[in-house]
């Protein structure tokens, strides 16, 4: 099957996008593996579907599937390419969209300058709602690794996060810690890792090492655990400028069960087509 795709990029987070709109497209596990792949196929961090919805009074439908091709709930960079996809290719001409996908409904509005804000709901805190195992919340909780225990906060926005905050994040042992936390049996979906260096209220320097894709450039639903979960430690303050190694991103959050607004850039890079 040949296959038509566009290639984009949020802060450095990298995507195929295909058009399941117009058009009927079913892709196996393996074949988005063989696409994602950065010597065999295009190469992505995620690859995301553009489909009709299923839920009356929503816009679009919105899939993720990881590197590994495994399905996932949410992801804030690729949300950002994916406003900036349909509106590029003619399927609609509204400035704001509601999309469904596996972790809720959400809200992507292009902005006059190009940037792109995303409504990413209220995060969840409570165990059983990230998954987590744990008898009761906690802002911080001490999760046993191989060398030696860190501490995390555990946070939802529509897909799992573990955020633990360090004092130099471009030295941190990403590579080693990162694999440990994502995939500790107290977190039964797997997690995504964040890495928090905090510069300053208003400021962070982030690393995330992301589920089924290892550590990417940057992580929108990975900015917005990192913010949130510095406001409840006392370390931040909203709005928070979140420095990935790809880019910059925009997070503000009023606390509570008020949602997370992301604004960050979209770019299509290329567009090609590849068989499958």
């Amino acid at each position: 099957m040949r296959l038509k795709f566009t290639k984009m990029q949020g802060a450095g987070n990298d995507f195929v996008v295909i058009d399941a709109y117009t058009q009927p497209v079913k892709l196996t596990k393996a074949q988005i593996q063989h696409i994602a792949n950065r010597y065999f196929g295009v190469g992505c961090d995620q690859l995301l579907m553009v489909e009709k919805a299923q839920q009356p009074g929503v816009d679009f439908r919105y899939r993720i599937f990881n590197a590994d091709g495994g399905e996932v709930q949410q992801c804030g960079n690729g949300a950002r390419c994916f406003v900036k996809f349909v509106t590029e290719k003619g399927l609609t001409s509204k400035q704001s969209i509601d999309v469904e996908t596996a972790g809720g409904v959400i809200t992507l509005t292009l902005q006059n300058d190009g940037q792109v804000t995303v409504n990413m709901g209220a995060p969840r805190f409570q165990p059983n709602q990230i998954p987590f195992a744990a008898e009761t919340e906690s802002v911080q909780y001490l999760l046993a690794l191989k060398m030696q225990p860190v501490k995390i906060s555990a946070v939802s926005m529509g897909n799992p996060h573990a955020v633990t905050l360090v004092k130099d994040v471009d030295h941190y042992d990403v590579a080693n810690i990162g694999p440990q936390i994502e995939s500790h049996e107290r977190f039964p979906e797997r997690v995504n890792a964040g890495f928090m260096q905090v510069l300053n209220p208003h400021e962070i320097k982030l690393r995330v090492y992301e589920r089924g894709s290892g550590e990417t450039l940057a992580c929108g639903s990975g900015a917005c655990a990192a913010v949130v979960s510095g406001i409840r430690l006392g370390e931040l303050q909203s709005p928070v400028l979140v420095h990935t190694r790809g880019g910059a991103l925009n997070i503000a959050w009023a606390g509570g069960n008020n949602p997370v607004l992301m604004t960050g850039p979209a770019e299509i890079v290329f567009e090609g087509e590849i068989e499958v």
